[in-house]
């Protein structure tokens, strides 16, 4: 995979250090990553092209640690990744083709109840031109459908869900429902109970996704419509 140098300046000293771009991103992401995998070099730069290494005690001052796998994790989260054009333009056609399986597979047009061919979802949101990044589908599909419907009336069987979330995994659980939430209630004692509208396709992800956060205490409901 494609090696690039990720890079952060601190109070007008620059720290550099050379990783693997998909490891990388996943870090960008928030997703686990064991940072050994995604360490190329062993040392923190000043200068990665000349090969100027940081003394420890810089490091210790601005990092608060020597430990590279720490310093790393930083630079690339807060810092700037130089990801080559063609990758970013592989990654962007890849999601494109997610979102365009997932539409295919859940999407109808709603006068023929019939569904769209991936083509005539593909020309469509070419001519949207709605900026599609590198986040999960999921979150991004509520931006994608408001750009689509004035080009392709397009519907969606979606699953209207009662979901009840104790106090302690609020903060974790309230990005993954906002896509989707209709309301909310905070509770007296904490705990958030929200109603959310989820297209169907994505109802078993994302209870897999709930039940990881909350380690199964969110109370899930279904609302007949």
């Amino acid at each position: 995979m494609p090696q690039v140098p990720a890079k952060l300046s601190i109070k007008g000293k620059r720290y550099e250090i050379l990783v693997d771009v998909d490891g990388a991103i996943k870090v960008k992401q928030g997703k686990l990553v064991s940072m050994a995998n995604v360490i190329i070099s062993d040392c923190v730069f000043s200068d990665l092209k000349k090969g100027l290494r940081v003394a420890e005690k810089d490091l210790i001052a601005d990092f608060g640690t020597s430990e590279i796998s720490a310093i790393a994790e930083r630079i690339i989260k807060n810092g700037e990744v130089n990801i080559p054009a063609e990758y970013r333009d592989a990654e962007r056609e890849n999601r494109i083709k997610q979102i365009v399986d997932f539409l295919v597979r859940n999407a109808m047009n709603p006068v023929t109840n019939k569904p769209y061919t991936p083509d005539m979802i593909k020309s469509s949101l070419d001519r949207t031109g709605v900026n599609i990044d590198n986040r999960p589908v999921e979150e991004q599909i509520s931006k994608i459908l408001e750009k689509l419907r004035p080009i392709l009336p397009i519907r969606i069987e979606t699953k209207k869900l009662s979901i009840k979330v104790p106090a302690v995994h609020t903060g974790k659980v309230y990005g993954l429902i906002t896509e989707y939430k209709e309301k909310e209630e905070w509770l007296n004692n904490g705990d958030l109970a929200v109603v959310i509208n989820l297209p169907a396709g994505m109802q078993m992800g994302f209870y897999d996704k709930l039940n990881a956060v909350t380690h199964g205490s969110a109370v899930v409901e279904e609302i007949k419509q």
